[in-house]
């Protein structure tokens, strides 16, 4: 099915609320100390997991849209784009342990297996991984690698310990991750541009995040001391009910983001749509300068939440400011424009 424009902006809108909500998360990880206001506190707390979770599941969306599309160098062609994001990924895991990119590519190189099966066969590899990776945390050892005082990771550089850090005990790992991103593939199925898959996803999205809430709250008061865990909702480690919560996250994002272009709010979203097809490098960028910024002017692990608010919201800003300029120029961003360059 060819991608209808409604579809494609509304996409790009979830891809700048996405890459939005990383900033917020990752600004505060980097220069918060703990301290502030409650507001900003929860408020940040609650994006920590399901922004990222969003834009993995979009990564999905354009990955089954595009197979839909596809030429016989479909597979060739993501697997190029998987090498890039993987170098580029690794690059800037040495300024930003974090990083989500070279995961990324290997949630690709997976998805390719999957993208041209049935339905029922992804959604049930989708269910099977949470379940996974609850048994690996019964046999190893999560802690393995970590200094969680300074989140630094021992032999990162190994190829075993980065082996366990990309599908076990990483920021993102491969499994469970894999799950929003096939998600995503399941997602590119449906008519997106249908009122009634939108609203059935923004429905589905609030549902799934109050299946997750309301179970964590009901559990762990029943668990006892290392076993609370498995009710968490927050993202390190992915237990099942994160991966629920941050599924539920991503169809409510991805719903409202289509339905928005269903009223008259076109023009006010086109500046914002604009900035959504820049992710890549406007990630990249937010990691470089922005954090470059902050270790320059001495603001790193010392401010309050609401520091980390404001100065993300600034940057998002100069970012929707910076995105508009451009696009004036060129019709994608510098990184962009280099994937589609080295990867064709």
């Amino acid at each position: 099915m060819k991608a209808q424009p409604e579809r494609l902006y509304g996409l790009d809108l979830a891809r700048f609320f996405a890459f939005a909500g990383m900033v917020l998360v990752n600004f505060h990880v980097v220069i918060g100390d703990g301290s502030g206001a409650k507001w900003a506190e929860i408020f940040l707390l609650t994006l920590e997991g399901k922004a990222a979770a969003s834009f993995v599941v979009l990564a999905g969306v354009g990955l089954g849209m595009g197979y839909s599309l596809a030429s016989n160098n479909f597979n060739l062609t993501i697997l190029k784009r998987a090498l890039f994001l993987f170098v580029i990924g690794l690059i800037n895991s040495l300024i930003f342990p974090a990083d989500i990119l070279h995961y990324y590519a290997i949630y690709f190189v997976f998805a390719l297996l999957l993208v041209g099966q049935s339905s029922r066969a992804i959604a049930l590899v989708a269910l099977i991984l949470p379940i996974i990776y609850v048994a690996l945390l019964m046999v190893f050892d999560f802690d393995a690698g970590w200094n969680w005082e300074t989140y630094e990771y021992a032999k990162f550089w190994t190829l075993t310990g980065f082996i366990r850090n990309l599908f076990f005990n990483g920021w993102h790992p491969v499994i469970p991750w894999l799950s929003f991103l096939l998600f995503g593939l399941l997602l590119s199925r449906l008519d997106l541009s249908s009122k009634r898959v939108q609203k059935l996803m923004i429905f589905i999205g609030a549902f799934l995040l109050i299946v997750a809430y309301g179970l964590s709250s009901l559990l762990q008061p029943l668990l006892a001391g290392e076993d609370v865990f498995l009710a968490s909702t927050e993202p390190v480690p992915p237990m099942p009910l994160y991966m629920i919560a941050g599924t539920g996250a991503a169809s409510l994002l991805i719903g409202l983001c289509l339905r928005a272009y269903s009223f008259n709010f076109i023009r006010f979203f086109k500046p914002i749509s604009i900035t959504g097809k820049q992710t890549l490098t406007l990630y990249i960028a937010h990691i470089i300068i922005g954090m470059g910024i902050f270790e320059t002017l001495g603001m790193i692990s010392n401010q309050t939440s609401q520091m980390a608010v404001f100065s993300s919201l600034l940057f998002i800003i100069a970012s929707i400011i910076y995105a508009n300029i451009w696009k004036k120029f060129f019709n994608a961003g510098p990184l962009e424009w280099l994937l589609r360059k080295v990867t064709g």
